[in-house]
């Protein structure tokens, strides 16, 4: 038994490396992956193009322009005359924002009187207008409570602070809510799963396709034997990426990786046991290797969505959540982010490692009952 697993893993050693090409698809390309999706998954906003529509041309309406400025979220990179013209930039995309006075905003706030401000935002993305309506929220409360304290000042002839309620936040784990430190483990996960999913879902199809699986028909090959020949192969190269694309994101993207690495590498074992599984039976089941390539895609884009790296799990309807159940990357999300972010170990995390087992076993008994079926 040992010594046919041996020499089908030789074959299929000799049979994925010999080609340049898909050692570049092993090796290189999830390196080039995490580096474009590593800066293109963040949700920080920063260097808004922001408009300004200042009717009042007043001291006061500078001061808080220049702390929009210096707040470093928004750059003002036109003072206009017209609101259509502004609403015009708006619509072509040369700005995300306008900050617009009404005349007598510095007379309101001379007088005591409540002075209005607006902030117009291209609101295609909800996401980022409602970051950039909090940032101005937050600028244009700093700079009322400064104007609070002045008039104060004045009147009571005193510098005294009014006693306010102060909110202390403290974030764990994440303490300068990087996004990147959230979304790089995610894309580790996702490559991973890209990878194995491609490289299995093509190992039986191919056979089928160049006529070396009637010569395995013959040969007293079990299909146990034969699922083992196709997937450790597989599952070193696999840790071999994660390896890869793991000190790419701690040492390139400075990601903390708090948590035990060997927790990492059985985790991921686990893992491994469920994308091979499924690429083996997608691989069963499809005639040409095309087949198998749209049927990987048609799993993997589904399962990225239901996993929680895009949209919270919590926010699907019900029913989505359930089916979120049947998804291996939503526990080993769970898990990735886990060991990198907040360090937990075992304790916490054997319910998604538990799931993950069982649906290694499952899908590969069926993987070994369908390739059973073809030889049949």
């Amino acid at each position: 038994m040992f010594e046919r697993i041996k020499y089908m893993l030789i074959k299929e050693f000799i049979q994925v490396l010999r080609d340049p090409r898909m050692k570049m698809v092993i090796f290189v390309a999830p390196i080039i992956q995490l580096i474009v999706f590593g800066y293109a998954a963040t949700t920080d906003v920063n260097h808004i193009a922001t408009a300004v529509y200042d009717l009042d041309q007043s001291k006061s309406t500078r001061e808080l322009i220049a702390q929009f400025v210096e707040s470093g979220y928004f750059d003002i990179v036109e003072y206009i005359n017209d609101q259509r013209y502004g609403d015009d930039l708006i619509n072509r995309g040369h700005i995300k924002a306008i900050l617009s006075f009404n005349k007598g905003f510095e007379n309101d706030l001379l007088a005591g009187r409540s002075a209005q401000v607006q902030m117009i935002v291209d609101g295609t993305d909800s996401n980022t207008a409602g970051i950039i309506l909090n940032y101005s929220a937050k600028i244009a409360r700093q700079f009322s409570q400064r104007v609070l304290i002045s008039r104060l000042t004045r009147l009571t002839g005193s510098a005294q602070r009014p006693e306010l309620i102060t909110l202390q936040t403290r974030s764990w784990f994440n303490e300068n809510l990087e996004s990147r430190n959230f979304y790089v483990p995610g894309v580790i996960a996702i490559i991973v799963s890209l990878i194995t999913l491609m490289l299995t879902s093509m190992a039986v199809v191919r056979e089928k396709e160049i006529g070396t699986i009637e010569q395995i028909m013959v040969t007293p090959i079990t299909p146990i034997e034969f699922i083992l020949g196709k997937t450790v192969p597989f599952a070193l190269i696999s840790f071999l990426d994660v390896i890869i694309v793991t000190l790419v994101g701690v040492f390139w993207f400075e990601v903390p990786i708090r948590g035990s690495i060997l927790l990492l590498f059985l985790a991921t074992a686990l893992y491994l046991m469920t994308t091979l599984g499924v690429g083996l039976l997608i691989s069963t089941i499809s005639q040409t290797q095309q087949q198998a390539m749209m049927t990987t895609f048609f799993f993997f884009f589904p399962a990225i969505l239901l996993s929680g790296f895009i949209f919270p799990i919590a926010n699907m309807p019900v029913i989505i959540q359930w089916l979120t159940y049947l998804n291996p990357l939503r526990y080993f999300l769970v898990i990735i982010r886990g060991i990198f972010l907040k360090g937990v170990g075992f304790t916490i995390l054997w319910p998604q490692m538990a799931a993950l087992l069982v649906m290694g076993f499952i899908t590969l008994r069926l993987a070994t009952k369908r390739f059973h079926k073809t030889l049949a």
